[in-house]
C-alpha cells in the first residue's frame, strides 16, 4: 500500500519551572489527524483495491498537512496551512483534490495544476460505513463540546479530548445533538452526519475553516468567540449542497492494481 502521510509527532514531557525536556511521552493522536489512513484503506476494501503500483508512492489525504508533500506526492483532499504559507512555494505534486479553494489558490501560485474538486474526505465517512458498524446512536450524547487540540483550557471540563482513539470521538460526535467546536474535524463530522454545529473561534489561524467552507460552497460564517457565547447562537444551516460524488471520484485508485 502507498504511504498515507499523516500528521502525529511524538509529545514531550516536561519538568521544573524552566521547560527541560523529560521523556518522550507517546503519539499526539490528535483525532482528525489520524482519519486519512483510516479513510484510504476503506475505500481500497470497498473497491478491492490491494496492491500498489508502486510501493514508494505516497498519498496526501486528511489534514492541514500540504507543507508534508514532497516532489510527485499525490493530493486528495488535503488543505494548506495558514501557520505554513510563510515558508515559500509548495512542491510540484500530483494534485486529484483539495479541501478548498484557498488550497487550490496556493498551490497554484507554485505552478501546480489543481481541478476544481474540493471537499475534506472526512464528509465520506458516512457512506463508507453504516451508523451500525461505527456504532452511532443518532441523538443519544447531548451537546458535545470540541476544543481544537490546543483549546482545551478555554473549553468546559466536559468537553471531548480530542487526542484518543478516532472512533470514539466520530461516536460521540455524530450521535449528539448539537456540537459546539473549534476542532475543525468535529465541524467537518457533525456536518457530514447531519448534526447542528456551531463553531467557536480558537487557537488556529481561521485560513483552513474558510477553505473548508468554500469547499462545500459556503461562505464561512461568523465564528462564537467562546464556547458560552455559543450557546445562544444559531447553529449552521445543514450542509445541503456539497456533493460527495466528485471527491469519491477523484480518489487516486491508480496508485493500486484492482483485483477484479
Amino acid at each position: 500500500m502507498p504511504e498515507v502521510v499523516h500528521w502525529n509527532p511524538r509529545r514531550r514531557k516536561w519538568i521544573g519551572p524552566i521547560p527541560l525536556p523529560l521523556a518522550i511521552s507517546g503519539r499526539t493522536n490528535n483525532f482528525g489527524d489520524m482519519l486519512g489512513p483510516w479513510i484510504v484503506q476503506r475505500i481500497c476494501e470497498l473497491e478491492g483495491l490491494h496492491t500498489a503500483v508502486e510501493a514508494s508512492a505516497r498519498l496526501i489525504t486528511v489534514g492541514s498537512i500540504m507543507r508534508m508533500g514532497t516532489e510527485g506526492d499525490v493530493v486528495w483532499g488535503t488543505g494548506v496551512s495558514g501557520k505554513s504559507l510563510s515558508r515559500g512555494a509548495f512542491p510540484r505534486l500530483d494534485v486529484r483534490a483539495v479541501r478548498g479553494p484557498i488550497s487550490a489558490r496556493h498551490l497554484r501560485n507554485s505552478g501546480n495544476e489543481v481541478p476544481d474538486i474540493f471537499g475534506d474526505p472526512a464528509l465520506l465517512i458516512p457512506s463508507l460505513w453504516s451508523d451500525l458498524e461505527l456504532g452511532i446512536r443518532r441523538r443519544s450524547t447531548g451537546t458535545v463540546f470540541v476544543p481544537n487540540l490546543f483549546d482545551a483550557p478555554v473549553f468546559p471540563k466536559e468537553a471531548l479530548n480530542p487526542r484518543g482513539r478516532f472512533l470514539d470521538k466520530i461516536r460521540v460526535i455524530a450521535s449528539a445533538d448539537l456540537v459546539i467546536a473549534s476542532s475543525l474535524h468535529a465541524i467537518v463530522i457533525a456536518e457530514a452526519y447531519g448534526v447542528p454545529v456551531v463553531p467557536v473561534s480558537g487557537s488556529e489561524p481561521e485560513l483552513k475553516y474558510h477553505d473548508y467552507f468554500e469547499g462545500t460552497q459556503r461562505d464561512a460564517p461568523a465564528f462564537a468567540p467562546s464556547w458560552q457565547a455559543a450557546l445562544n447562537l444559531a447553529p449552521l444551516s445543514p450542509l445541503l449542497s456539497w456533493d460527495p460524488a466528485k471527491l469519491l471520484a477523484a480518489f487516486p485508485r491508480d496508485l493500486w492494481l484492482s483485483d477484479s
